[in-house]
């Protein structure tokens, strides 16, 4: 089937320079053959990647994910543990990734989360100018949780118990929070400058977050954006995690992510993002098509200047 590419997108040039390397973490748990083709639009031998398949998926995913794996030196499996949405068990799974990284003794730059239903919109080589550019900032959505998003602090006020297949949620007349800190709220979806994620690894002033948020619920979207916001951490934060997510409403989560379809891949192109989130090719695959063909053509690596990154 021919493809007919955008052609209103343009890429900007990427700079030339030092390499800003980039340890990509991965989180898995099914289409392993749609995590296959994220793979290799985010791959660069420069990078590092690290992938987590959700233990509750079986061990054919993980066999499949470590077979796919064994071609790429820069790539490896962290060990395989439940990750149960909405429970501590993702932040868990972060924080084991972070720290992994940072003691394989790679010299990264930026830590990117990423699931394995999102899907770049820039090369790596426009990702690694974009951050060069942007050295040492951490760019994550952070809200105050309290003026801003009120009608989420069920998630911290309750007392959240996680097992490996469910989360019980208790309501606690008068639960207290932390002490002298505001929570913030945001998405789970990330860059981090590898400053912060040695703080976040190492600081024992990380602790008590750690202890409390292990009883919350969706605390992914809530302990990293609390931590950064209420820590000794000096950083320089960016409210915004350069990805492209339109969320819709569903029962009683209130928002999910939109599956993109193809008639999207325009808006998206000419987007400031440089992800987006999320697909599913059991209901539209061609909107992955479409943009593996747009990041393959020659276009994407000349001086072309719009739309910039900003």
């Amino acid at each position: 089937m021919r493809l007919k590419l955008p052609a209103v997108w343009r890429c900007p040039a990427a700079n030339t320079g030092h390499t800003a390397m980039i340890a990509y973490f991965i989180l898995v748990h099914r289409y392993p053959d749609q995590f296959k083709r994220l793979f290799k639009a985010i791959y660069h031998d420069s990078n590092h990647y690290l992938i987590h398949v959700d233990k509750s998926s079986g061990p054919e995913l993980q066999q499949e994910i470590a077979s796919f794996l064994s071609d790429y030196p820069n790539a490896s499996l962290l060990a395989s543990k439940n990750a149960l949405w909405g429970g501590y068990s993702l932040v868990d799974a972060e924080l084991r990734g972070i720290a992994a990284l940072l003691k394989q003794g790679v010299e990264w730059e930026f830590f990117i989360n990423l699931s394995a239903q999102d899907f770049p919109l820039r090369t790596q080589e426009q990702i690694h100018s974009f951050l060069r550019d942007h050295s040492g900032k951490d760019f994550l959505k952070v809200l105050d949780q309290r003026k801003l998003r009120p009608d989420t602090l069920h998630r911290i006020d309750h007392y959240v118990t996680e097992t490996e297949r469910e989360l019980i949620c208790e309501q606690v007349a008068t639960r207290p929070y932390l002490e002298g800190v505001i929570p913030y709220i945001g998405n789970q979806w990330m860059i981090l400058s590898r400053a912060f994620c040695e703080f976040v690894s190492h600081s024992p002033e990380v602790d008590r977050f750690k202890t409390f948020y292990q009883n919350t619920l969706i605390a992914d979207e809530g302990f990293f954006q609390t931590v950064i916001m209420n820590t000794s951490y000096q950083g320089r934060i960016v409210n915004d995690d350069k990805r492209a997510i339109d969320w819709i409403p569903m029962g009683d989560i209130k928002l999910r992510p939109r599956d993109y379809l193809a008639e999207d891949a325009t808006a998206l192109l000419q987007s400031d993002h440089l992800f987006a989130r999320k697909f599913d090719e059991t209901i539209d695959s061609q909107i992955l098509d479409i943009l593996e063909g747009v990041l393959a053509q020659p276009l994407a690596n000349t001086a072309r200047a719009e739309p910039a990154l900003a």
